[in-house]
């Protein structure tokens, strides 16, 4: 009997058009003799909008949901797409192919948990730790992970005065240092500065994506990541490295023109790359995550391994680093999607032995 599979794509955030390169990837890979495909497309605007039974690779997965011809009233879809994954036909297992907020943050993981459905990859808390930087940084803190400084700013607080805010960040951090919106993914809107100027430029532009920010000390360092698979016992991949020709790992150089080298295996000492892995897996246990992570680290060139985060629904194509590092780590594209169906599905039925209610 095949599984009823549910892809939720596209999205509100930033991230949209990311989330559609993976959707059509997922697809792409999955044995329609052991799954039902049903897309469900997100628009811009945050409507639901239920596409036909897919049998096959599609070339364009926004396309696909309008292919029946029919007229579509997104606003009163969202509603009817949205009740009708819980109903007694409803699917097996949901995968959230989602970046960003509204996405990977929590949003959508609740409202499946609401509907006490299966779906793949982290839960509720996980996700809206590992989006907003400065909640997982002081996680991290607390586990005692070392990383690199950082202070972060409200925009209001940083409106009603925004020279005690750079005074802030040139006491505190100094250049150069990095500018990032707190809640979002794929290196949108983030910014490297090197004086006052460039600081205030890089708030405005942080500020235009997010209520928050986070400024981090910059530090020269190689780049390494590790992708992680498992629940309660996660499991890591083998360690690869970015090596950006820019001076920083950004979107344009991520999704664009690729202008990134991808090392995998990364070179680095063995006993490096053990540090790495022990560092993962309690930055994991950490966020109490599940499902799947790719976990970025510094490695400074006096050999100290710095955590820089975590992300919780990282790129997902076959070109993208956390399924290479698997692909090099012994584990296919699609067999690396049928293990996170397996790992959503074991949750699932870990969390229904759970009592909620008292026995009369």
């Amino acid at each position: 009997m095949k599984t009823k599979l549910c892809l939720l794509y596209g999205g509100k955030s930033a991230e949209h058009k990311v989330s559609l390169q993976t959707a059509k990837a997922v697809i792409q890979a999955l044995d329609p003799d052991k799954y039902e495909i049903h897309p469900v497309y997100i628009d811009t605007e945050g409507a639901w909008i239920k596409g036909p039974q897919l049998s096959g690779p599609v070339e364009d997965v926004k396309a696909l949901v309008f292919s029946k011809g029919n007229e579509i009233v997104p606003t009163e879809l969202s509603v009817t797409v949205g009740s009708s994954l819980s109903n007694e036909k409803g699917y097996d297992v949901i995968f959230p192919l989602l970046h960003g907020p509204n996405g990977e943050d929590g949003t959508v993981q609740g409202m499946l948990e609401l509907l006490n459905l299966p779906y793949v990859g982290n839960g509720v808390l996980a996700s809206a730790a590992g989006m907003d930087k400065v909640i997982m940084k002081n996680l991290f803190d607390q586990a005692g992970l070392p990383q690199v400084d950082y202070v972060w700013f409200i925009k209001s607080t940083w409106k009603a005065n925004r020279e005690l805010a750079y005074e802030q960040v040139e006491r505190r951090l100094g250049y150069p240092c990095f500018v990032k919106p707190a809640n979002l993914g794929s290196s949108v809107g983030i910014s490297k500065c090197n004086n006052r100027e460039e600081l205030d430029k890089a708030f405005e532009e942080a500020f235009q994506f997010d209520r928050k920010i986070i400024v981090e000390q910059g530090v020269q360092a190689r780049e390494l990541e590790v992708g992680l698979l498992g629940n309660d016992h996660p499991e890591c991949s083998v360690v690869g490295e970015i090596v950006p020709k820019k001076e920083f790992y950004d979107y344009k150089a991520k999704y664009e023109d690729g202008d990134t080298a991808l090392i995998i295996p990364a070179e680095i000492p063995e006993e490096v790359a053990k540090e790495m892995k022990e560092m993962a897996i309690r930055a994991f246990k950490a966020l109490d995550c599940s499902g799947l992570v790719r976990a970025d680290f510094f490695l400074t060139k006096d050999g100290k391994l710095l955590i820089n985060e975590v992300n919780t629904m990282p790129g997902f194509t076959p070109f993208s680093m956390f399924p290479l590092l698997w692909k090099h780590t012994g584990v296919e594209y699609p067999q690396l999607i049928e293990k996170l169906i397996q790992l959503a599905i074991e949750r699932y039925e870990e969390k229904q032995e759970i009592k909620h209610t008292m026995d009369e």
